[in-house]
């Protein structure tokens, strides 16, 4: 029994320190992580993107869109809801960096729509940070104004006035590659595990009336 167990850790610990030896180039299929020796084989025959496999997963686990109220920045409390379910996600990966994209509908100016979008994201990334995350882990730099609708019409959508949570990369660190990073990822999990919220669990945010 001891030695299957020195088996089963040292074969993890191979493959991080192999990790910087193969570059990487396409997604995963299927976006989810239940097996991380599966994932550490992935990687290692160069299947994984790192960084797509991290959005994929974020994506998978938790609700990365929250809407809002018309011509606000204001989180109502189900968009709340959703970002401490993001939150407790992003506090299990300090390795991770985010970025949150703000978008409006088409009511209003172009130029009004782009600053409206802005105030959005960063209504979220303040509070991320009220949630003990970092700012420097955060960026609140991307706002799509009303170019990007889901539903593109003139009048009032609340599923246009929305932030979108993403990954974005890895902490800047020295002597760790982005593969690396993500390894060392796989392996924590491999060891102790993460806590996940399965997807039967997620927050949704409730959609209300359009506009006002």
């Amino acid at each position: 029994m001891k030695m299957l167990r020195s088996s089963l850790l040292a074969a993890p610990l191979a493959l991080l320190a192999a990790c910087g030896d193969h570059p990487v180039s396409s997604e995963i299929n299927d976006g989810t992580f239940g097996n991380a020796t599966m994932n550490n084989s992935l990687l290692q025959m160069g299947e994984i993107d790192a960084t797509q496999a991290l959005g994929q997963r974020f994506a998978s686990e938790v609700e990365p869109t929250i809407t809002f109220p018309f011509d606000s920045a204001r989180l109502t409390p189900e968009a709340q809801r959703v970002l401490r379910e993001q939150a407790n996600w992003i506090r299990q990966f300090p390795e991770v960096r985010f970025r949150v994209y703000g978008h409006t509908d088409l009511v209003g100016s172009a130029s009004y729509n782009k600053s409206l979008g802005l105030r959005r994201a960063k209504a979220v990334v303040a509070f991320f940070a009220s949630q003990g995350i970092s700012p420097s882990r955060l960026e609140a730099l991307v706002s799509y104004g009303e170019t990007r609708p889901v539903i593109p019409v003139a009048t009032p959508e609340e599923r246009n006035r929305r932030t979108v949570t993403e990954v974005s990369g890895f902490v800047a660190g020295r002597g760790m590659s982005i593969n690396g990073k993500y390894m060392a990822v796989v392996f924590r999990e491999y060891v102790s595990g993460a806590t996940r919220v399965h997807p039967a669990n997620r927050v949704i945010a409730t959609q209300v009336a359009p506009g006002g």
